[in-house]
């Protein structure tokens, strides 16, 4: 894929792509129930993606490494990249699988369940990691998560961790038998409640419980572990910092949570690409700020703010 002419980005995406297929309704419905529902929208989506736009709305300078479907949904979303000056170099498109998609129910109080279908994300393989390893590994950040295939989100950061590249991890949808070496080779494990749950094997269910379950992800070898726990904000430790640090939020009125989550991370990446000095601290209590506003809109990608948009001393 041919893209704006830049130079190496600071930021390397490598991860999935999915088309949201949103419907709103007053409530979720049960098993077996059919309800009426009041709005319904398409938009992207796709973990990955969601996080290199809302670093790309920021001001990074990010490279997407994805697979996509050769249909109408896979070059809409070549199209959304290019809108949100994201490097499509890597963006490959297939005709083997469609595009993915994700299917998403969001209620009043803006609470979602969501079934994914990652079509072409599963298509990504190392062969197309190669071509992009040059960009990789002249990148200050790579952010990885497991909608595509754990061992090519492996092997990329593999890739950034021998090149002196910081690694974000997101582990996220969780596998319960995650390879030991994501932890390994993450400099920031990043994880909301239910994963960090699925990971350990505790529940997590206050800032309490969400710093055991860090210091049982420290023990198996991440340099810094934060727990995302949304309207509570975060707990992080570190190797250096073992003892839990509760950072809060602001407490807004949330609309559609969807992707906020994604919306941390993608600042978080924004931060250590381009405030390398700030402390992690200071870099999480900026990203929750960006995070709670993505939740005052409807949709993901709609939702996430620019730096125009947002206070300067972010910035």
């Amino acid at each position: 894929m041919s893209s704006q002419a830049q130079t190496d980005p600071d930021l390397v995406v490598v991860g999935s792509c999915m088309t949201d297929l949103v419907s709103v309704s007053t409530r979720l419905p049960n098993i077996g129930e059919t309800i009426h529902g009041h709005k319904f929208f398409i938009g992207f989506g796709g973990k990955g993606a969601n996080q290199c736009i809302q670093a790309a709305r920021l001001g990074a300078k990010v490279s997407m490494i994805c697979k996509v479907g050769k249909d109408s949904f896979g070059n809409d979303y070549v199209e959304n990249f290019n809108k949100n000056s994201v490097c499509t170099d890597f963006v490959g498109q297939t005709g083997d699988a469609a595009t993915g998609v994700a299917s998403i129910m969001v209620n009043s109080e803006g609470q979602n369940a969501i079934i994914i279908v990652a079509g072409a994300n599963l298509l990504l393989d190392s062969e197309d990691l190669k071509k992009a390893a040059g960009t990789i590994s002249r990148a200050k950040v790579t952010v990885c998560q497991l909608e595509i295939t754990p061992a090519v989100s492996l092997e990329a950061l593999k890739v950034a961790h021998t090149s002196g590249v910081k690694t974000i991890f997101n582990p996220a949808p969780a596998i319960p038998d995650l390879d030991p070496q994501f932890y390994i080779y993450s400099d920031v494990f990043c994880c909301n409640e239910s994963e960090a749950e699925i990971l350990t094997g505790f529940p997590v269910c206050c800032p309490e419980d969400a710093g055991k379950a860090g210091s049982v992800l420290l023990e198996r070898g991440c340099k810094l572990v934060i727990v995302t726990l949304g309207a509570e904000g975060c707990v992080v430790l570190s190797a250096e910092e073992n003892t839990p640090r509760h950072i809060p939020t602001r407490r807004v009125k949330a609309v559609d949570t969807t992707g906020a989550g994604d919306s941390f991370v993608g600042a978080l990446a924004f931060y250590m690409a381009h405030y390398p000095d700030l402390s992690m601290d200071e870099m999480i209590k900026r990203s929750n700020s960006i995070a709670s506003v993505s939740v005052l809109a409807a949709g993901t990608q709609a939702s996430y703010p620019f730096k125009k948009d947002l206070p300067q001393d972010l910035f």
